[in-house]
């Protein structure tokens, strides 16, 4: 079976519903964190794998093709040597933000005092 680059779930939307929308956009474990964490200047590959110790390098890197490819992130590469890429979220991945934020303070409402850690907000 070939990769064609595209998730296999990309487009199951069941019933047309918004949120099914949604979830396939920033739905699964990882997205909504490495949104924020780009939105909040950890937007380099290793600062991404360094705070999200629980990725493996493989599946961030699918994650951030990912949202690249849904528009919700860019890719910059700046001609230094080395190399340095970083992403940036774009005005259409603005748009998802006040739904991180929504998910923000749902859960320091919600998260058991055991589980919370400190979080670099905006």
């Amino acid at each position: 079976m070939a990769n064609t680059g595209v998730r296999k779930t990309k487009d199951f939307v069941p019933g047309n519903c918004p949120v099914g929308y949604c979830m396939n956009i920033i739905g699964g474990k990882w997205k909504p964190s490495i949104i924020h964490m780009i939105r909040t200047d950890r937007n380099r590959y290793s600062i991404l794998l360094k705070n999200i110790t629980e990725i493996s390098k493989q599946t961030l890197t699918n994650q951030l093709r990912e949202l690249e490819s849904d528009g919700i992130i860019e890719r910059i590469i700046y001609p230094e040597i080395p190399p340095r890429v970083e992403y940036t979220i774009t005005p259409y991945g603005s748009s998802l933000l006040p739904i991180i934020d929504s998910m923000s303070k749902w859960a320091i409402q919600n998260m058991p005092a055991s589980k919370k850690v400190e979080c670099k907000e905006k």
